[in-house]
């Protein structure tokens, strides 16, 4: 047999292996609430190919490739355990198993792994919490696809309404067009239909009311059967308590922002700052796409060799607040045509990095330039620390902060030589690390982060809602390698 016949016969082996996997992962997302994951990405309703790919990218930032004959026996291992709700990552099982020497069994090993989301320690499945999005333009369409996407095991999030102002005759069917298909990330994945009688989206099952309304303070959310809900404010439109409080209607409980808080309005980014929610907090902010990309790294740098003084730049890909050709725009270069400039222009993410890491001392400054591509970002982010180091110790460090801490669904890492802006469409992490830009000279260290402003920034998002709703549940194993 020939080389190529080998590889081609262990190909068709994990193909078999991985497809076996797919109704095991299912059966426990559908019936016990749990996200089986493979180093922070979800592999619940991938398909084989992708539950290979995913293997696969595990030799980017564990410096070897990761095989489905390795984590089967863990996810086998899982179907035999009483687990509640958790995310369990086979490739933290795997991991943490090569490196242990008691001599354990894989099922002795994985059951004292999780041993906190079984039997008696196992928490409770929630009800599902309401979620309404007001507006849904990019970032409301990309929450939705999320919020749906989630809810397929019955529990957790339930998006619930969309409110948006009335756009005349097949206003709905035209916004369903627009969640069913996207330029840039693709076709929804599944089935949507419109009722116009009832101003109903289904989406994969989910009934989703359209309210339309040209006022927050005009809706009684009740009457619709919403209750307790979560309400996501897309629109921008309100940033400040004030205004955003006019959204706490019959049937609200809390209000989440999709764009930087301003005056008392907290700013969170998840994973870093979220534990600070209180739980009577009603009205909050995500941040910005680019305070998400950077806060996290900033922390992670900050933690390890302490920063003194720091400079952001982001390279932004162009939005709809520009203009396709020039024309009047309230705002300095912002009016000059998106697609066919470079544009300098301002960023609030410097001076969002404050509320959001209060205890770091160092100043950071922030500017931007947007560009002719739709999505997609980089953030350089130029740091003088505290002590020197090496290029070689902040990227084992980055790399192993990518795979085992605590931010390890907020950093990626990528080593690819050849890495571009659209290889990051899609991304669920709110920033990348490239490690072939990495540059590090005695004090000095910059950072180039890559960030899918848009799909990213959602996932970012979703944290968060989850989080306030009491519906995010632990993730296993909770140590570190």
């Amino acid at each position: 047999m020939t080389v190529n016949d080998d590889s081609f016969t262990n190909w068709k082996t994990r193909e078999e292996i991985a497809e076996s996997m797919i109704p095991i992962i299912g059966k426990l997302h559908r019936e016990r609430d749990v996200t089986v994951l493979l180093h922070s990405r979800s592999l619940v309703n991938k398909s084989v190919v992708s539950i290979l790919k995913t293997h696969r990218f595990a030799r980017q930032i564990a410096g070897e490739e990761l095989s489905v004959t390795e984590t089967m026996p863990f996810l086998q291992a899982l179907t035999t355990l009483d687990l509640g709700p958790s995310q369990i990552d086979l490739g933290m099982l795997a991991a943490t198993y090569k490196a242990d020497d008691r001599g354990l069994s894989v099922a002795g090993f994985t059951a004292e792994a999780v041993a906190g989301a079984t039997g008696a320690n196992k928490i409770e499945r929630r009800e599902p919490r309401d979620v309404v999005l007001y507006g849904f333009g990019r970032i409301g369409r990309l929450v939705a696809r999320l919020l749906i996407e989630k809810a397929g095991s019955g529990n957790g999030l339930r998006l619930r309404a969309i409110v948006v102002r009335g756009g005349g005759d097949q206003d709905i069917v035209k916004r369903a067009s627009l969640l069913r298909r996207d330029s840039i990330h693709g076709q929804f994945h599944g089935t949507i239909t419109v009722d116009e009688d009832s101003s109903t989206i289904v989406a994969n099952g989910n009934a989703i009311k359209v309210i339309y309304a040209d006022d927050p303070t005009a809706v009684d959310y009740t009457e619709y059967g919403i209750r307790d809900a979560i309400l996501i404010d897309n629109t921008g439109k309100w940033r400040d308590l004030e205004g955003l409080s006019k959204h706490l209607r019959p049937g609200i409980e809390k209000v989440v922002l999709t764009a930087p808080g301003k005056g008392d309005v907290p700013n969170i980014v998840h994973g870093v700052n979220h534990d600070t929610i209180k739980p009577d907090e009603q009205i909050l902010s995500c941040a910005s796409c680019t305070t998400n990309a950077i806060v996290p790294p900033l922390k992670a740098m900050d933690d390890e060799y302490g920063v003194l003084r720091g400079h952001v730049e982001t390279v932004h890909s162009f939005t709809n607040d520009q203009n396709l050709l020039d024309n009047y725009h309230k705002s300095e270069r912002r009016g000059r045509s998106a697609p066919l400039n470079m544009v300098i222009t301002e960023t609030g993410a410097a001076s969002a990095v404050a509320k959001a890491l209060p205890d770091l001392k160092a100043r950071i400054t922030g500017s931007s330039i947007r560009v002719p591509v739709p999505d997609v970002s980089i953030a350089i982010l130029n740091l003088q620390l505290a002590r020197e180091t090496t290029r070689e110790d902040v990227h084992d460090y980055l790399r192993d902060v990518s795979l085992t801490s605590p931010l390890k669904r907020q950093i990626d890492f990528t080593t690819a030589p050849d890495a571009v802006s659209s290889d990051f469409i899609g991304s669920r992490h709110a920033s990348i690390v490239d490690a072939g830009a990495l540059k590090v000279e005695g004090d000095n260290a910059i950072l180039y982060l890559w960030y899918d402003n848009e799909f990213g920034y959602s996932c970012q998002v979703v944290r968060v809602v989850q989080h306030v709703s009491g519906v995010e549940y632990p993730t296993y194993p909770s140590t570190a390698v």
